[in-house]
């Protein structure tokens, strides 16, 4: 298979990786599914949001490939760029909105602000 050769296989960026559920074009099988559903984020929040969940996916899908291919360089360095980039939205993210977990490392502010927000089933 592709993904077996030496030199490293093509990725997906973050985002095209998210909504097809694999990071490599070779691997993907759309099967039954012509064009994967594009995310339309509704505001600043749910678009950082989509962009949490893209990273995140990315790194765990690049994690599992370099369990089974650890001289990858490339991979790794990719690996490491997208570890960042998900460190520095969350950030952003938790100065904006928040913390994500009760556990982050952000701190509450006073007064308890945790479920300030309105649900996302609350919202119109």
């Amino acid at each position: 298979p592709v993904y077996m050769q030496p030199n490293a296989p093509k990725k997906y960026d973050p985002y095209n990786g998210f909504i097809r559920g694999n990071m490599f074009p070779e691997l993907y099988n759309s099967y039954k599914i012509n064009k994967p559903f594009e995310i339309t984020p509704m505001n600043e929040q749910a678009e950082m949001l989509t962009m949490l969940d893209s990273l995140c996916f990315a790194t765990i899908d690049l994690n599992l490939y370099l369990d089974n291919y650890p001289n990858d360089r490339e991979a790794l360095k990719l690996f490491n760029d997208y570890r960042q980039q998900l460190n520095a939205y969350k950030q952003e993210y938790q100065q904006k909105f928040g913390p994500l977990l009760i556990s982050s490392d952000t701190l509450n502010k006073y007064p308890w602000s945790w479920i300030n927000s309105p649900w996302p089933w609350e919202r119109k």
